[in-house]
């Protein structure tokens, strides 16, 4: 007998969902895969919007099953006695689910006499490389994403220098406010950015200190936003780092390595390598500008995290491009991200998303890595 896929989910946070049905959804759902067609089971409140949406050969009625279950007996029922007979009729005597199946659910169908077995991430493999259709959607999600950084880098040029403080339109600068404009331009866009990173100095060279309160003159301040669209599900991801004012000589120099740190990786990208070569070029180019990774008073210093990943319907996906890493293939989405990090003086992280090509690889973002802002 054959073998289902299954799925149970919501897909406005399951992206194996999203990507097989397009159809966002807020509440679990059941999505099944059987003998290669693709089917949706909805309630009553998501069925004709599912009917019209959602990208599947066929939408069920939980409320059709259910009355067929009462009519032959089954006066008290669960959702796992309407999946079990939907497969049984379809003839279908297991089924494999994502590592990510709520054990709840599992243990209701294996009582119902459903045998399930687990596929590792990814559930999907084919996400990994992406149609000219999620490129699409991703450049247009990296577009707003590059009119909001345009957005704070004018806010930045209106902020007056006092001392070693920051004050824009009345008020000291914040990183608080700087993610209000951000974040706000992107939500205006149909984007939601959540735990963007506006990190001033010291929080910045904890590469996901999220950033907070005033912002300072002449120091290094990362800027890390990765919104996804509320209409496709795609994701950007980008990083800059800003001074506003003069940059010391020494984080000078840390930005022109991490600069040149990003063009090795850019030219080392290509199809066919294992991503963790495109990570060792980034190494080596620091190791090679005397820039080292080491623990300083027990803290990691210098470059101490992956070169990139892969984005798409989640913001972090195959393949990893770090000390682990996974063969390129044309298609893939992955940013590239090189960073340093020195307590005392500051950091620099750039990022940008490129997909790689028969080729090399083509950056999707232009928007421009100035340091200073005057």
């Amino acid at each position: 007998m054959p073998e289902a896929l299954l799925m149970y989910a919501a897909s406005t946070q399951d992206a194996n969902l999203l990507y097989r049905t397009r159809f966002q959804v807020g509440d679990p759902v059941f999505y099944m895969e059987i003998g290669g067609r693709t089917l949706l089971l909805l309630n009553d409140l998501e069925l004709n919007r599912g009917a019209t949406e959602a990208r599947v050969d066929e939408v069920l009625s939980l409320s059709a099953a259910e009355k067929e279950l009462k009519d032959e007996g089954f006066t008290k029922h669960t959702i796992a006695d309407v999946v079990a007979r939907i497969l049984e009729k379809r003839g279908v005597d297991r089924a494999i689910v994502p590592a990510s199946f709520p054990i709840q659910m599992a243990d209701m169908l294996r009582g119902k006499g459903v045998p399930l077995t687990y596929r590792k991430d990814p559930f999907f493999p084919e996400r990994t490389v992406k149609t000219e259709e999620e490129i699409g959607h991703i450049r247009e999600s990296i577009r707003h994403t590059e009119d909001a950084f345009a957005r704070a880098w004018a806010a930045f040029q209106e902020t007056e220098i006092r001392g070693n403080e920051l004050w824009y339109r009345g008020a000291p600068l914040t990183a608080e406010a700087v993610k209000r404009i951000i974040d706000g331009h992107l939500y205006e866009n149909d984007l939601l950015a959540t735990h963007t990173i506006v990190a001033c100095g010291e929080q910045g060279t904890d590469p996901h200190c999220r950033g907070t309160g005033p912002l300072r003159a002449n120091e290094s301040i990362i800027v890390d936003v990765f919104p996804r669209s509320m209409k496709t599900g795609y994701v950007a991801d980008m990083t800059r780092t800003w001074v506003k004012g003069k940059a010391s000589p020494e984080l000078k120099k840390i930005d022109a390595a991490v600069k040149q740190a990003f063009d090795a990786a850019i030219r080392t990208i290509r199809p066919g390598i294992d991503s963790t070569e495109v990570h060792n070029a980034v190494k080596k180019t620091f190791d090679d500008l005397g820039f080292k990774t080491e623990k300083r008073d027990g803290k990691p210093v210098g470059f101490f995290h992956g070169t990139g990943h892969g984005i798409g319907l989640d913001v972090h996906e195959m393949p990893p491009m770090g000390a682990r890493g996974a063969k390129l293939e044309p298609g893939m989405v992955i940013t590239v991200e090189p960073g340093l990090y020195y307590p005392g003086v500051g950091a620099v992280r750039v990022e940008d998303d490129v997909v790689v090509t028969r080729d090399g690889c083509r950056n999707l973002c232009s928007y421009q890595k100035n340091l200073e802002i005057a």
